[in-house]
């Protein structure tokens, strides 16, 4: 009996190390290096401080960093208990929408001009709105010209294609640009937005100081030059350029998928610039800040002829009341922005295709948005 009782008891105990060896590897590191936990934990979302950030927020605006504000929300989402619901309709349907306080933060790919911070004061009680520099990017020009896998074209050819000028993919100036191409015989289709963007002010802004003379428009959200085919939003135009042959528009980089290629553009620098988030952060790194107070608007250079630098960039705001925020909002919209300036936010952006600011621009962002109120 004595030794039947060892024997039960010996048993037991080798169970009970084998399940704790078990719990352990459970809690321990699988073949990825993932360790276990909740979600949040292992996307990098353990970082994100939610403070009393709770219920839904309704956001509107800039087409252009959608890809990105949906990274972060799936990243926002697994660590705080708040629905974030950007709609994306355009840089102009959100500055409407937040001056009008139907918002209380939206994105746009151009700073507020004196008329909307003056109406966003009627908005943000004892306080205005103001531009949170967080996303940037370089608006690529992606094109659909059968058996042609490589093109360059400088600013004044662009704004020439745009405005009508040049109408067909054998032009002279695209195959003086182009030597090695085998250019068609093809009508080209040049697509712009429909609704007003600030993807068109950047480009626009990007052609008026480099070919003023071959793009004389005032430039803005709404498209100005003559003819062309339209289509709403960055993706819509992205869409009409892969189905269309003979087809060209702009839009950011993220939108360039599916087999959809991007001209490089002949700057004057050494060599003929690509559309990467490298290059953009190149360029954007010489902008300035031109705000007043708490708002960061920048300058940027688009006539840039450095080695690498791609010229045709935006730069998406996030814009929200210094003072004044609804106290049912404030906290869910300041932790969201907290984490999309933090440097795991910043990170998400390379990854989607945008570029991350530079640690003089985001440092101040980080700065402001700590001390909305």
């Amino acid at each position: 009996m004595k030794l039947q009782r060892k024997n039960r008891r010996a048993l037991a105990l080798g169970a009970i190390a084998v399940s704790g060896a078990l719990a352990l590897t459970a809690c321990g590191s699988d073949e990825t290096g993932n360790t276990g936990g909740d979600t949040a934990a292992s996307t990098g979302a353990s970082n994100i401080k939610c403070d009393d950030a709770s219920g839904q927020v309704l956001a509107d605006g800039s087409s252009a960093q959608k890809n990105a504000v949906d990274a972060w929300v799936k990243q926002f989402s697994a660590a705080c208990k708040v629905e974030i619901n950007y709609k994306a309709g355009g840089s102009g349907a959100g500055v409407t929408a937040f001056t009008q306080g139907q918002v209380p933060w939206a994105g746009s790919d151009s700073a507020l001009k004196p008329e909307e911070v003056e109406a966003s004061k009627k908005i943000c009680s004892g306080g205005q709105g103001i531009d949170l520099p967080m996303v940037g990017g370089p608006i690529a020009v992606g094109y659909n010209v059968p058996g042609v896998d490589k093109l360059v074209l400088d600013a004044s050819t662009i704004a020439k294609i745009f405005d009508s000028k040049i109408t067909n993919w054998n032009d002279p100036a695209i195959a003086k640009l182009n030597p090695d191409a085998k250019l068609p015989n093809l009508k080209i289709q040049a697509f712009h937005r429909s609704d007003e963007s600030g993807t068109t002010d950047n480009f626009t802004k990007y052609l008026i100081a480099t070919a003023k003379k071959d793009f004389p428009y005032e430039g803005g959200k709404a498209w100005q030059a003559k003819g062309g085919q339209s289509a709403p939003q960055s993706s819509g135009v992205a869409a009409q350029v892969k189905q269309t042959a003979g087809a060209i528009g702009y839009f950011e980089l993220s939108y360039a998928k599916d087999g959809i290629k991007t001209v490089a553009i002949d700057t004057g620098a050494a060599a003929p610039v690509e559309a990467n988030v490298d290059n953009a952060t190149k360029a954007i790194a010489d902008a300035k800040v031109v705000g007043t107070g708490k708002d960061l608007a920048l300058e940027l250079n688009y006539a840039t002829k450095a080695d690498g630098a791609y010229p045709m960039v935006l730069v998406t705001y996030e814009i929200v009341c210094d003072k004044g925020n609804k106290a049912d909002t404030l906290p869910a919209v300041k932790a969201f922005l907290r984490y999309a300036a933090s440097e795991d936010g910043q990170k998400i952006l390379a990854e989607n295709d945008y570029a991350p600011m530079p640690e003089a621009i985001i440092s101040k962002v980080r700065t402001t948005v700590d001390s909305l109120s």
